[in-house]
C-alpha cells in the first residue's frame, strides 16, 4: 500500500512521467462531500487528488453540524436534495454497519406545541409520503408523553419519524479519505488555491504550496464553493454562511432525551432541536445567523441565551445539568432551497454548491451523482474495482470500546491504560490514532479521533498527558 498524504512544502511531481505533476481528477475540499467524491474516483484506475486549505480532513462544516443520519422525509419533494438524502441514507447506514462507523436509530418526534403547529402535522406525514418515506405516524400527547416523560407541559402531539437516526460526524469523512488514500488518491492538505487557468487539456490550479495541473476538476469547497466556482469565470450561486450555534450537555443528560426532538418548521426554518448523540451526551440548537464572515465560528451570549430559552421549553430539567462544551458550526446557504450541483461539460468541471446540513447523510450518493456528471463531461470511467476493506475505531459510547475488552488488554496492554478518564480513551487509542493513515496535525484533530480531550472537563486532566503523545509522535 503506497499512500500519498503531504501537508507542506512544493507539490510532489512525477519527474519523467509523459504529463508531469498532471491528475486525471482533482477534488477541491476534503469536507464530508469532498472526501466522499473522492473515495468514488477512487475505484477507477484515474490519478486523483484531494485537496484542502486546512490541515485535517472534515475541518470545516462536517465537524460542527447536528450530526444526524436523515431520512429526507421533510426534504423539498422531487428536489435533487430529496432523492441524494434518501439514497444516501441507505448507502450511509449499510456503509457504517460494514466499517464500524457509530450510528443508532433513535427516531425522531416533531413535537407540536399549539394548534397550528398540531395541524400542520398532517401536511409533514403528506409531504414524507411524496418523498418515498412512508414510515411516519402521527401521536397523540398522551402517548408522546409516554415516550418522552422530561418534555415541558403543553406539548399537543407529535409527528414519529421512527429511521431517523444519530451518527459519528468525525469517523465518517475520515472514512471515505482513510479508504481513498489507501486506494491510491493523492490527499494533500494546507494546500489553499488561489487562481485556476483554464485550456483546452484541463486546469492549472495556482496554490499555496505551488501550480497543480489535473485535467478534471470537481469542487466540493463547501463555504467557499462560490469563490471557486467564479475563478472559473461563473456567477451562478453565492454562499452565505449560516452560523448554527450549540450546547453539548454531560452524559448525565443523556436519560433525560430518548429521541431527537424536532420543532415544526415554520417560516422562519427548522428551529432548535435536542438530540442524543453517539458518545452519549445531548445537543441542544442550532440556531440559524446569516454572516458576512465565513471564519466567524464564535459563540454569543444572545445565542446561547436563545437556546436556553428553546431547551428550557422543550425538555426543562435539561438546563439543571452540566454544560460539557458550546460550539458553532457554518452551512453554506445559497438562497435556494436544492444543492447546486452542476456539470460543465466544455469546462470538464463539477460544481458542487449549497451541501447544507443534509450534506452527511447524501454525501455517498453526491459522490455517486458526481460520477455520473463526469462521466457526462467526457471522462472516461472503464470498469470500477473493489476498495481495499476497512474498519474504523469505534467512538460510539453504546458500542464496543477498548478499554472494555479483556481480551484486547490482554494482547496490548496500552488498550487498559487510561489517559482521558472522561471519555474513556486509552494509550493504545491515542497511538493508533497518531500512527493512522491519516495522522492528525492538531490536537483538536486528535479528539475527533480520539475523543481524547472531549469530555467533563475538557481537557483539563488530561491535557497535557495527551499534549506530550502528541508532540512525541510528530516528526
Amino acid at each position: 500500500m503506497t499512500v500519498t498524504l503531504t501537508t507542506a512544502g512544493p507539490l510532489p511531481s512525477e519527474k519523467g512521467a509523459e504529463n508531469e505533476n498532471t491528475y486525471d481528477v482533482t477534488v477541491i475540499g476534503a469536507g464530508v462531500v469532498g472526501a466522499a467524491i473522492a473515495r468514488e474516483l477512487a475505484r477507477y484506475r484515474l490519478r486523483t487528488a484531494l485537496i484542502d486549505a486546512a490541515d485535517d480532513i472534515g475541518n470545516g462544516t462536517s465537524k460542527a453540524n447536528t450530526a444526524i443520519l436523515h431520512t429526507g422525509f421533510d426534504a423539498v419533494p422531487g428536489s435533487l436534495e430529496a432523492r441524494l438524502v434518501r439514497e444516501g441514507q441507505e448507502l450511509l447506514a449499510a456503509y457504517a454497519a460494514e466499517t464500524g462507523i457509530p450510528v443508532e436509530r433513535v427516531g425522531a418526534l416533531l413535537v407540536a406545541w399549539d394548534e397550528d403547529q398540531l395541524a400542520a402535522l398532517p401536511r409533514l406525514r403528506a409531504k414524507a409520503e411524496r418523498n418515498g418515506y412512508h414510515a411516519s405516524r402521527l401521536i397523540d400527547a398522551d402517548e408522546l408523553r409516554a415516550r418522552e416523560p422530561h418534555l415541558g407541559p403543553g406539548a399537543l402531539g407529535a409527528l414519529e419519524v421512527p429511521d431517523e437516526s444519530i451518527i459519528c460526524p468525525w469517523t465518517t469523512p475520515l472514512a471515505f479519505a482513510t479508504q481513498a488514500v489507501r486506494a491510491g488518491v493523492h490527499l494533500h492538505l494546507n494546500c489553499r488555491v488561489q487562481d485556476i487557468a483554464g485550456d483546452a487539456d484541463g486546469h492549472t490550479l495556482t496554490t499555496s504550496r505551488g501550480p497543480l495541473r489535473t485535467r478534471y476538476l470537481v469542487n466540493a469547497a463547501g463555504l467557499y464553493a462560490d469563490e471557486i466556482d467564479r475563478l472559473l469565470g461563473h456567477d451562478v450561486f453565492s454562499v452565505t454562511p449560516r452560523r448554527g450555534q450549540l450546547v453539548v450537555f454531560d452524559k448525565l443528560a443523556r436519560e433525560l432525551v430518548g429521541h431527537i426532538l424536532l420543532p415544526v418548521p415554520g417560516p422562519a426554518g427548522k428551529g432548535v432541536l435536542v438530540a442524543p448523540t453517539v458518545f452519549g451526551n445531548v445537543l441542544l440548537g442550532p440556531t440559524a445567523e446569516e454572516l458576512d464572515d465565513k471564519t466567524d465560528t464564535a459563540s454569543t451570549a444572545d445565542g446561547l441565551h436563545l437556546l436556553r430559552e428553546k431547551g428550557r421549553r422543550i425538555v426543562p430539567a435539561l438546563l439543571d445539568e452540566e454544560v460539557t462544551a458550546v460550539y458553532a458550526g457554518l452551512r453554506a446557504a445559497t438562497g435556494q432551497e436544492d444543492y447546486r450541483i452542476q456539470e460543465y461539460p466544455g469546462l470538464r468541471y463539477v460544481a458542487v454548491g449549497g451541501i447544507r446540513s443534509t450534506g452527511l447523510t447524501a454525501s455517498m450518493a453526491i459522490g455517486h451523482h458526481v460520477m455520473d456528471l463526469l462521466a457526462a463531461t467526457g471522462l472516461d470511467l472503464a470498469e470500477p474495482h473493489a476498495l481495499p476493506p476497512l474498519t474504523m475505531p469505534s467512538l460510539g459510547e453504546a458500542f464496543p470500546r477498548p478499554y472494555r475488552s479483556a481480551a484486547l488488554i490482554a494482547e496490548d496492554p496500552e488498550y487498559g491504560t487510561l489517559v482521558c478518564h472522561c471519555e474513556q480513551v486509552t494509550r493504545g487509542e491515542i497511538r493508533d490514532a497518531l500512527t493512522a493513515t491519516i495522522p492528525p496535525h492538531s490536537l483538536d484533530g486528535l479528539r475527533r479521533r480520539t475523543r481524547a480531550r472531549g469530555g467533563r472537563c475538557q481537557g483539563f486532566y488530561c491535557g497535557a498527558a495527551v499534549r506530550a503523545l502528541f508532540e512525541e509522535a510528530r516528526p
